[in-house]
């Protein structure tokens, strides 16, 4: 996988969790990546624009997907975010996607339980 879109799913991750300290940290980190600024401001709306190659969006909306899993229900499923994630990666894509994404949910949960907050911005 590559490390863009790694990052991509980590500031994402860190978005719908509300992580202030991992937001920071993970804006930074994608500045790091040359990930086109375009991409990181519209990544709150990624589904709204063409900025996205197919590939990302599907594993953008499998990490939705799987951050959000006790929302899963009958129309909105994991299984089909998962099937969408397999047309565009192999087995061995999708486990590092997986991992990517659980690690990072496991993360931003322990920087907000230990009340982790920012005290000065990164440099730019």
């Amino acid at each position: 996988m590559e490390q863009a879109l790694a990052q991509l799913l980590r500031l994402r991750v860190a978005q719908i969790n509300n992580c202030s300290y991992c937001l920071l940290v993970h804006h930074a980190a994608a500045r790091t990546a040359e990930i086109p600024p375009s991409k990181v401001e519209t990544l709150t709306a990624w589904w709204e624009t063409h900025l996205f190659t197919e590939g990302e969006r599907a594993a953008l909306a499998y990490a939705e997907a799987l951050t959000r899993a006790a929302d899963a229900t009958v129309n909105n499923r994991i299984q089909e975010a998962h099937d969408r994630l397999a047309t565009h990666f192999t087995e061995d894509e999708i486990l590092e996607i997986v991992g990517v994404v659980i690690n990072m949910n496991i993360w931003t949960r322990l920087k907000l339980a230990e009340g982790a907050m920012p005290t000065t911005a990164p440099p730019v």
